[in-house]
């Protein structure tokens, strides 16, 4: 089962749209910059669903630009930015709830 195909508690909560698996995929990789190729295709989107979205998310600073290799141009979530820290704390805690009911599902199968 890939990233697409897995049913997340950040969906669930916030709806299976475009946008938000493309926030979902930036937020989990943070650390690291992404092609928009790289994006379309962790997020499980189309390239021409990106870009429909692309300049209002560079636009209201949800992802910035960091860097070219090459013709490639690199982005990453704009950790800078005060809505995007506040989505970044909710989402870590997201993730933290739902690994702990993974875990004490784990705990009541043995």
């Amino acid at each position: 089962m890939s990233f697409q195909d897995e049913n997340t508690l950040f969906r669930t909560l916030f709806g299976d749209t475009p946008k938000i698996r493309v926030l979902e995929y930036l937020l989990e990789g943070r650390e690291l910059d992404h092609s928009i190729g790289d994006i379309a295709e962790g997020a499980g989107i189309n390239r021409v669903t990106l870009f429909r979205m692309w300049n209002e998310m560079i636009k209201s600073q949800i992802i910035a630009h960091t860097r070219d290799i090459g013709n490639a141009k690199l982005y990453k979530i704009n950790a800078t930015n005060p809505y995007v820290k506040i989505l970044i704390e909710v989402f870590d805690r997201i993730i933290n709830v739902d690994f702990q009911e993974e875990r004490i599902k784990k705990k009541v199968l043995v």
